[in-house]
């Protein structure tokens, strides 16, 4: 699995950071690492929580990130 994460800052100075295969995987940092490792974290925990509910059957399981 590859993901990309998509950052921009927002007008009052916070970066977003969003995986855009993952919805609703967002997430907000005072600077754009901050935001990036935030939403990296998220991702893996919406990925475990897939793979404890059966959800995915890609194995074995590589999981990459790279910005946009």
């Amino acid at each position: 699995m590859n993901f990309t994460i998509e950052c921009e800052r927002e007008d009052d100075g916070r970066w977003l950071a969003e995986v855009p295969e993952l919805p609703g995987v967002m997430a907000y940092g005072a600077w754009e690492e901050e935001a990036v490792a935030r939403a990296e974290a998220l991702a893996l925990r919406v990925l475990a929580e897939r793979i404890e509910n059966g959800e995915t059957t890609e194995q074995p399981l590589t999981i990459s990130f790279a910005a946009a």
